[in-house]
């Protein structure tokens, strides 16, 4: 896998994250947006904001989700043509998610970097548990729900010429 990631921060860069539910994603993601000339959009926040109350099954949540791609895609290819970065807290978790994620990048000059979390499903479950206790994410999800997501979940592979970097 590649790990070249430009550390310039004139260079605008599209960051992406992979990792199971609970891996980290957005705590990473908070802090790349942190760097001047960034901006974060969260998957989740979006959804919970246009969606309210309406995602209850993986089919919800693959019908929204699409929905929100589908309206995003020009605005973030302008963000990064504008010459700023962007981090994407959505889960670039499958062949055909990240393939739509590095469409975002055609007739852009930007670069990209797909961080990869690779957390066990052990450890997902048990800050699953605490997030969920906490109550304070958008959405409250099962370990029955992991396991079922999870079932979809494909690391990264060179063939899909990602600039990978593990987290």
């Amino acid at each position: 896998m590649k790990t070249e990631v430009p550390e310039v921060a004139s260079v605008p860069t599209l960051h992406l994250v992979c990792g199971k539910i609970a891996a980290g994603k957005s705590t990473l993601t908070r802090e790349l947006a942190s760097r001047p000339n960034t901006v974060l959009i969260s998957e989740d926040k979006m959804l919970a904001a246009l969606y309210p109350g309406e995602i209850k099954s993986l089919a919800d949540y693959v019908r929204c989700t699409t929905k929100l791609r589908g309206a995003l895609h020009g605005l973030i290819q302008n963000i990064l043509a504008a010459g700023s970065s962007v981090v994407l807290d959505f889960p670039a978790n499958t062949v055909a998610t990240r393939g739509w994620m590095k469409s975002l990048l055609d007739n852009t000059t930007a670069a990209h970097c797909l961080h990869y979390l690779d957390v066990s499903d052990e450890e997902c479950k048990r800050r699953l548990k605490l997030r969920n206790e906490e109550g304070a994410h958008q959405f409250s999800t099962s370990e029955a729900e992991f396991d079922l997501i999870a079932q979809y979940f494909v690391p990264p592979a060179d063939a899909e010429g990602f600039n990978v970097k593990m987290a």
